[in-house]
């Protein structure tokens, strides 16, 4: 023991100021790395950009939205208790959606989108296997959101600032080969287990980590809940509005959850709740192509209200995830 005792103290003192200076500084650095991991800031930390022109644009296609659900009209939830970063408790005894009229689920764009939530297997590493039919209710699903405002709006910005194609037909391809054009999320390029619209809206499963990937939509949380196979946690509150109460929450805005899915956790997941298919379609495209999907964080206004979105690019022209922070 002693023998290496010494051998430790010649090595320490024979290390140069700036061989130390560096090996504190990596240590400091995986420090902050696996801190960040852990607790997740990142998820609602970071410097918001104030795009001059998403945030009206945004607004508009909100406006425009006349599929948008009213609470206590259309559906009504329960969020119940607020949970923080670092707590492990289960703050909600029950269900976060108390009903959804059954009536909303059958206009076109629900519907079409619908059809999409069983058509790809959940737990990432396990290659996924496209059908002629699934195809052609992608494409259902591209032509239904087309003939809605909002994404009208969208595709008329998106092309004026020659990011799209101003043709119908080829906008629609963009969109299909954007949101629905398969890919390795695990890093093997033997196999293509992910898509954009898979991971933002459907949701994965990394069973390795025990731990669930994107899931951004109210409407697949809300029918695997019925189902049993999701169980809602708590909410985050927002970091501006300290004293809001669980039925302020209850109001049309997005809200960041805690739940566990088929016994995987997803820790932090943001969500809007009530918006149609195509509104969360269009602003996520324009989140996306306005900002190239740099993962920059940009800040929009709806009705009363902030909304941090965050959208990340896969390769070179592929959406990887997006979604919405309550500020």
């Amino acid at each position: 023991m002693a023998y290496w005792h010494d051998v430790y103290t010649t090595l320490y003192f024979e290390m140069s100021r700036d061989f130390k200076l560096c090996l504190l500084w990596l240590l400091f650095a995986l420090f902050s790395y696996l801190l960040y991991k852990t607790f997740d800031f990142g998820y609602f930390h970071g410097v918001t950009h104030s795009h001059p022109e998403l945030s009206p644009l945004c607004k508009r296609m909100w406006n425009a939205d006349k599929n948008r659900l009213f609470p206590g009209v259309d559906y009504k939830i329960n969020p119940q208790g607020e949970i923080s970063q670092n707590s492990r408790q289960d703050r909600a005894t029950y269900s976060l959606f108390t009903w959804v009229d059954p009536r909303v689920f059958e206009r076109p764009t629900f519907k079409t989108f619908i059809a999409l939530l069983d058509n790809y297997e959940s737990e990432t590493g396990r290659e996924e296997v496209v059908t002629q039919q699934e195809k052609g209710e992608n494409q259902h699903f591209i032509d239904a959101i087309y003939e809605t405002e909002p994404m009208k709006i969208a595709h008329e910005y998106l092309a004026g600032k020659g990011l799209v194609e101003a043709g119908q037909s080829q906008f629609k391809k963009q969109l299909y080969d954007m949101w629905f054009t398969m890919y390795s999320r695990t890093g093997d390029k033997s196999f293509k287990d992910s898509s954009g619209f898979e991971h933002v809206f459907v949701g994965e499963s990394q069973k390795k980590k025990a731990n669930v990937a994107g899931f951004h939509n109210w409407i697949q949380f809300y029918l695997q809940e019925k189902k049993g196979l999701l169980d809602y946690k708590g909410f985050y509150p927002s970091r501006r509005e300290k004293h809001i109460t669980s039925d302020d929450w209850s109001m049309n805005k997005p809200l960041t959850v805690r739940f566990n899915w088929k016994g995987d956790l997803k820790r932090i997941g943001g969500s809007f709740i009530g918006t149609s298919p195509e509104f969360e379609m269009a602003l996520c495209t324009v989140c996306f192509l306005a900002r190239k999907g740099d993962g920059r964080i940009d800040r929009i206004e709806l009705d009363h209200y902030d909304v941090i979105v965050k959208a990340h690019r896969f390769g070179a022209n592929l959406l990887s995830t997006c979604y919405p922070i309550n500020k």
